[in-house]
């Protein structure tokens, strides 16, 4: 079954302690990678665990911009085969991975007469020409267009008009949240039979398993695996020392959605005169709008939860405000956040670039050092499932252990088919949840399951239980943070933290 509570935690270590033979796969890391590995090698009919130190999605998958990218990004850079990659990866969860969780986001570029708005043009007939190659259908995703300068202005409703000609749109992906992403891959994962071990920190680490000890009890044990990945993103070369790791960061900020009128697509302005650098303001789940992205160097030791300088913070408002009506400033910030791109410290290596720091953060490496331990590293959120291929097939080549052929192209996620039974369920439930919204409703057992945890918060009390019954959650922090992002905004997570320990508690007992 689809499901992760405690108890299956449990149970899951106990079967790897008492297994009198290997893994055929162990994975390191509880991100949006490892769990995609988790599944593709689940779905080959192979024996699979999954340890992760802490919860699921607890680093770099959080903090994305919570987009499935189809390529425009990388066609401006150049990169012609990883925005063919990522236009191909998009398709696949738009139409039979994820539909569920994904909604096309209309992105409007002002169009001023600068140049960056013809470059942007062609951009974006290339990125379709793309869209159309992956067999995306353009009633989901809509080819690029020009709209008037009224109907720019009722998408975006703080945009100076000052200049204003049209707006330049074009349509990508949105997740509703990256980390409910990871649970579903992790929970689908387990419906093949994979062991989902969260809070279960991995020592010794070599090709062919690791000692495992439970974080709660501190109870260690030693399993064997016929072929080990490494999945721990910016944490790699703490598995593997012979990988170093120097990481970039990226910022967010969070601001209500009222402060910009409400608007319904997202907003894309770039940054001085560059044509490849743009800031971007998408509006999100729970009345919220994230303004990003910012790229610095993260020197220092990696933090479990990075914090973005000030001068991050600035930046983004600097680079915003000149295309907006009302300036916006720090009293308008409401949370922030940073994740960290792996990059690969290649400095010293025979034949590296003399520029020293290869940025992998958008094409994934897959490396397998002499004892069997393959490690995967790079690549972007959209690509996750090409990652996690070709991290398998790898693997494979480690052991003479046979599999299947991977099936994660059409392999839907739970959640993904669709439930008449949602009709009559709050919109902001199925758009969470999809086809599962309506067993969200009938397992609870918490009084009055469908009102808000808190005022103004829509996030059922109903979805809170569920989050520990089926989704994995093993504390209040685990539910604010990773299974609803109600903890990015501070006065948000004081003010249903109260409600969710009575609910977390009860159900833990």
């Amino acid at each position: 079954m689809a499901t992760l509570s405690a108890r299956t935690r449990g149970r899951a270590l106990e079967s790897m302690a008492s297994s009198v033979g290997p893994l055929d796969l162990l994975v390191i890391g509880g991100g949006i990678t490892g769990a995609g590995v988790a599944l593709d090698a689940a779905t080959r009919g192979l024996r699979v665990a999954l340890v992760e130190q802490g919860d699921l999605a607890t680093g770099t998958s959080r903090w994305s911009s919570k987009l499935v990218h189809g390529g425009l990004r990388y066609l401006a850079k150049g990169d012609l085969r990883i925005a063919r990659e990522s236009a191909v990866e998009r398709h696949h969860l738009m139409t039979s991975i994820a539909p569920h969780l994904i909604s096309p986001l209309r992105q409007i570029l002002p169009d001023r007469g600068e140049r960056q708005s013809s470059v942007l043009r062609f951009g974006m007939r290339a990125a379709d020409l793309l869209r159309r190659n992956a067999g995306t259908p353009s009633a989901l995703l809509p080819p690029p267009s020009r709209l008037s300068v009224m109907e720019t202005l009722g998408r975006c409703p703080t945009l100076s008009p000052a200049g204003l000609r049209s707006g330049i749109s074009t349509t990508d992906g949105q997740l509703i949240d990256d980390a409910r992403l990871v649970v579903a891959v992790a929970r689908t994962a387990a419906a093949y039979g994979a062991l989902i071990c969260t809070y279960t920190r991995a020592d010794r680490v070599d090709g062919r398993g690791a000692t495992l000890s439970d974080v709660f009890t501190g109870e260690s044990f030693d399993v064997g695996a016929r072929m080990v990945v490494n999945a721990t993103g910016v944490w790699s070369g703490a598995v593997d020392d012979s990988i170093a790791v120097q990481p970039s960061r990226g910022t967010h900020l969070v601001v209500d959605a009222t402060a910009l009128g409400n608007p319904t697509a997202a907003l894309t302005v770039p940054v001085g005169k560059s044509l490849s650098r743009y800031v971007f303001a998408l509006p999100a789940q729970l009345g919220r709008v994230y303004i990003g992205l910012t790229d610095v160097a993260a020197l220092g030791a990696i933090p479990d939860v990075p914090t973005p300088d000030d001068s991050e913070i600035d930046f983004l408002l600097d680079a915003i405000n000149p295309a907006l009506t009302r300036t916006l400033d720090r009293s308008d910030i409401i949370g922030v956040y940073a994740g960290l791109r792996p990059l690969i410290d290649e400095r010293g290596t025979p034949g590296a670039e003399s520029d020293g720091l290869a940025d992998v953060s958008r094409r994934h490496h897959v490396r397998v050092r002499g004892d069997g331990l393959v490690t995967v590293l790079g690549g972007k959120l959209t690509t996750y499932r090409r990652m996690a291929e070709d991290a398998v097939d790898a693997a494979l080549t480690t052991t003479d252990l046979t599999a299947g052929e991977c099936v994660t192209t059409t392999t839907a996620l739970v959640g993904a088919l669709r439930d008449q039974r949602e009709q009559g369920l709050p919109a902001s439930l199925v758009a969470r949840f999809g086809g599962e919204a309506p067993k969200v409703v009938e397992t609870a057992t918490v009084d009055r399951p469908l009102d808000p945890i808190a005022p103004g918060i829509d996030v059922t009390r109903a979805e809170i239980e569920f989050a520990v019954t089926h989704e994995g959650a093993v504390g209040v922090d685990d539910v604010l943070h990773r299974r609803t992002r109600i903890g990015l905004v501070r006065r948000d997570a004081d003010l249903s933290r109260p409600e969710i320990e009575k609910i977390v508690d009860r159900v833990l007992g």
